[in-house]
């Protein structure tokens, strides 16, 4: 038996046992895929909503880098910019922060935030230093969306302001723009929010916002008007200037109150209407129901009336100008102007109460019955020398023939006459064609005639003027010395006489004595009258005695 023969029986033989348990070495990647798995889901269950906003233009927008922020708190970032679809617009997609999510919907409003001055304040400084961001006003109660389009004037921010948002009416937008300050009594209270047309495009529908506790002082009769710039008007009491701040004239501005004599009413809900009135004195005028139009013809020239200009009675507006054209008139072979007026027959108080049947006008019983019974012109006058702006002048003419009211187009038709400034020109022109008729030329040789006649005249004169001299000359030589001594001896026969009849003189003394023995005779012819009358018998036995001297 050999060596290897002994070594197999010797050894023991194999045994095969199965695996029961796992490896060590699997443990390690099963763990690291564990990880990686629930790293994977928390990265996506803590990603923030994407979404994508539409601008009209990238400027100041860099991917990867461009910021979105509320509060100055950042909520998001720019992933990506490409153009849209009909190359007009770039569209920004972006990333939000997991508790943003809640606030996507189609009140929710993104914007480029660059610095920029607004409303007489600088904002967005800072970002000269650190680039543009995407500003956001979170929306609350709309519909959830991820699409949204960016504003491209940064609004006023006021979700978590307490106060409240109203909304103004005009015809037009004038000077106002976002961030645009509101006044009350010269204070600012808030401010412009946003402006658009309204929904049947007629108007401009501009939303403001007013801050708490002033929010109270806006009640259903507040007016509100543009206070932009300042207002100059010349008074009897002089020049007068008035402005709601010094910002309202560089950036504009709007102003509100109840006007005096108007009862508050009660408070302004949430986003009331008014209407936004032109300036401070128009919200005092008071609205009149009636309007009415009226046309007039005038056969001059109407620079300077213009859309908008008065028509005034006595000096007082009853309407204004609506309307102005040129015309040829194919009857009178001549150009017109017609001039439609808008009359408020209101302004004139009590007027029908003095009219005769107002029923029988047929809707216009004031300036019918005025144009009919009263003689009614219209008449264009200046307003203002220094701008040369006319108005229309209603007056009363009773030397101008009658005149029943006829209608042309519609229109019951105001007659005119001339303005002033036309009747003067024709009084000139009067005047000079009655110079054109005098005899200039006739005149002038006649003139000349009696200018030669008075020559010779003159000279005849001159000639009697030196006889005259010499005669004066003798007289003076020779009747003046004799006449100056009658004239001594005249006054001393006058001194003579003062010294005879003089105060203290003989005669004076003597015809004093002699009235007084006058006045003594006098008084006894009157005793003895007296005594007579009461004893005639006197006179021939002489005077009783008194009985008690008998006793």
């Amino acid at each position: 038996m050999t060596e290897s023969s002994r070594v197999e029986e010797r050894a023991a033989s194999a045994k095969t046992r199965t695996g029961r348990g796992v490896s060590l070495v699997w443990i390690v990647p099963v763990v690291a895929l564990l990880i990686g798995g629930w790293l994977a889901f928390k990265a996506i269950s803590e990603r923030g909503p994407v979404i994508s906003i539409t601008f009209t233009t990238a400027e100041g927008l860099e991917a990867g880098k461009t910021k979105i922020k509320y509060k100055d708190v950042v909520v998001g970032q720019v992933e990506s910019i490409r153009l849209g679809d009909d190359l007009k617009h770039v569209v920004a997609t972006a990333e939000l922060s997991k508790d943003f999510e809640r606030f996507l919907n189609d009140k929710t409003r993104f914007w480029v935030t660059r610095a920029q001055i607004r409303g007489g304040t600088a904002s967005g400084l800072d970002t000269l230093l650190s680039g543009a961001f995407i500003g956001v006003d979170p929306g609350l109660g709309g519909q959830y969306t991820k699409k949204f389009t960016g504003l491209d004037v940064p609004p006023v921010v006021t979700t978590d302001l307490p106060g409240r948002h109203f909304w103004l009416r005009s015809l037009k937008r004038g000077s106002l723009s976002i961030g645009m300050p509101v006044y009350y009594r010269q204070i600012q209270v808030g401010q412009v929010v946003s402006y658009g047309f309204s929904t049947d495009g007629h108007f401009v529908d501009v939303q403001v916002f007013i801050e708490a506790p002033h929010h109270a002082k806006i009640t259903e009769n507040t007016r509100f008007w543009n206070a932009s710039g300042f207002d100059v008007s010349l008074t009897a009491k002089g020049l007068k200037i008035d402005t709601e701040s010094l910002t309202s004239i560089v950036s504009g501005g709007l102003a509100f109150d109840v006007p005096e004599g108007v009862e508050p009413g009660r408070q302004a809900d949430e986003n009331f209407v008014f209407e936004l009135y032109a300036d401070h004195e128009s919200i005092t005028e008071h609205p009149y129901a009636l309007r009415r139009n009226w046309l007039i013809y005038f056969d001059q020239s109407v620079r300077g009336l213009n859309v908008g200009a008065p028509v005034e009675v006595y000096g007082i507006k009853i309407g204004e100008v609506i309307k102005i054209d040129l015309i040829y008139d194919t009857a009178r072979k001549d150009l017109r102007v017609p001039v439609v007026v808008a009359i408020e027959p209101e302004r004139i108080s009590n007027m029908l109460k003095a009219i005769p049947n107002p029923e029988s006008t047929e809707g216009e019983p004031v300036l019918k019955w005025f144009v009919e019974a009263r003689n009614m012109r219209a008449q264009l006058k200046t307003a203002n020398l220094l701008t040369g702006q006319l108005l229309v002048d209603l007056g009363f003419y009773p030397q101008e023939p009658k005149i029943l009211v006829r209608k042309e187009n519609g229109y019951p038709v105001i007659p005119s006459i001339p303005g002033s400034l036309d009747q003067i020109q024709e009084s000139v022109a009067k005047i000079t064609r009655g110079l054109e008729k005098v005899p200039f030329q006739q005149i002038g040789t006649d003139l000349d005639l009696l200018l030669k006649e008075a020559t010779v005249a003159i000279k005849e004169t001159s000639a009697t003027i030196k006889d005259a001299g010499g005669a004066v000359r003798r007289f003076n030589g020779e009747t003046t010395p004799l006449l100056q001594t009658n004239l001594l001896a005249l006054q001393k026969t006058l001194e003579e006489m003062q010294g005879l009849i003089g105060k203290d003189s003989p005669l004076n003394y003597n015809a004093k004595k002699s009235l007084e023995e006058l006045t003594m005779t006098l008084r006894a012819l009157r005793e003895l009258t007296n005594a007579i009358d009461r004893q005639p018998e006197s006179l021939v036995f002489g005077k009783e005695e008194n009985k008690d001297d008998s006793k």
